[in-house]
């Protein structure tokens, strides 16, 4: 049944943009630029639904889930990683800004950053094909984010803020494309939508020239295949680096199979998108780079035993 959904719209997707297909392969250029275009193109729709439908969520619901976060304290490890799950930077954002004011713990923060899971989600949900990933690596991460995060809280214990004694604070921090992430307006549920999918197609159109660049050279595509249980470890150091732009690389990267599926949980386990700059702007500093170790080794260790398993 899911199969057989997939591949209509695979097929209708194929099918929509063929005669700009036709347009785009006349185009002066090499094959594995075309390729990039037109694979690229193929995204902006399912990009945009996907975008919308997380819009109205985060619209309608998101102050609900952040609120529920704030009063459930040490039990937030479960509530935050489920929340963590639907593919939006502003959980990680609104996390670190609580854990800076210790309203919620160390253990419930990090199983956030591993949960979370950025662009990758829509990305895959744009590209029918690759559909069927998005249960492996959605379930992998809330389940490594729940393990780790109450493994976390039982070594490393967190004294937090009690409830009754905890006033609100307005949460100006911005998410992805600068829209506010607690505060949304009505005309940001179309517009967001339309920003983001162009800004997205723009880094999946740059990532994927470079990836299809490199896989016409056989020294790199040999280097890649013959190093995948160093793969995770790489990955990971780059999954560090607070950009949408990182999960979309790694993403890619899955899709046009140049790296493990261990690599790339390594990657996306690490990568806690915007949560962690606002980590090193309104935390302590030597907390926050222990912070950083942790999520770092568990991406490791984590995908090494997926690659291992794998």
């Amino acid at each position: 049944m899911l199969i057989s959904v997939i591949n209509k719209l695979n097929a209708f997707n194929e099918g929509l943009f063929e005669p700009l297909d036709s347009l785009i392969e006349k185009l002066p250029f090499a094959d594995w630029v075309i390729d990039a275009i037109c694979d690229s193109v193929h995204l902006l729709p399912f990009l945009f639904v996907v975008f919308l439908i997380i819009e109205l969520l985060e619209f309608f619901w998101a102050e609900r889930i952040n609120s529920l976060i704030k009063k459930t304290g040490k039990s937030g490890i479960l509530v935050g990683s489920l929340a963590s799950i639907i593919p939006q930077c502003g959980f990680s954002v609104i996390a670190s800004s609580l854990y800076s004011r210790r309203i919620i713990t160390r253990g419930a923060l990090i199983a956030v950053y591993l949960a979370t899971s950025d662009e990758t989600i829509p990305i895959l949900l744009a590209t029918p094909s690759k559909m069927y990933l998005v249960v492996p690596i959605v379930g992998l991460k809330l389940i490594i984010g729940i393990i780790f995060g109450y493994l976390i809280e039982f070594i490393m214990p967190t004294k937090i803020v009690d409830n009754e004694d905890f006033t609100p604070e307005i949460v100006e921090e911005e998410g992805c494309c600068k829209h506010d992430i607690e505060h949304g307006h009505k005309r940001e549920i179309l517009i967001h939508p339309i920003v983001h999918t162009a800004n997205v197609f723009g880094f999946i159109l740059v990532i994927t020239l470079i990836l299809n660049y490199c896989l016409e050279s056989a020294t790199i595509t040999d280097l890649i295949a013959g190093s995948k249980f160093i793969q995770p470890v790489i990955a990971s150091f780059i999954g560090l680096i607070p950009n949408c732009a990182i999960s979309i690389g790694i993403t890619m990267m899955l899709m046009k199979g140049t790296i493990t599926f261990g690599a790339a949980m390594s990657g996306l386990l690490a990568n806690a998108g915007l949560g962690l700059l606002v980590l090193l702007k309104n935390n302590d500093f030597k907390d926050t780079l222990k912070i950083i170790v942790l999520l770092l080794l568990i991406s490791i260790i984590s995908g090494t035993v997926i690659t291992f398993i794998a």
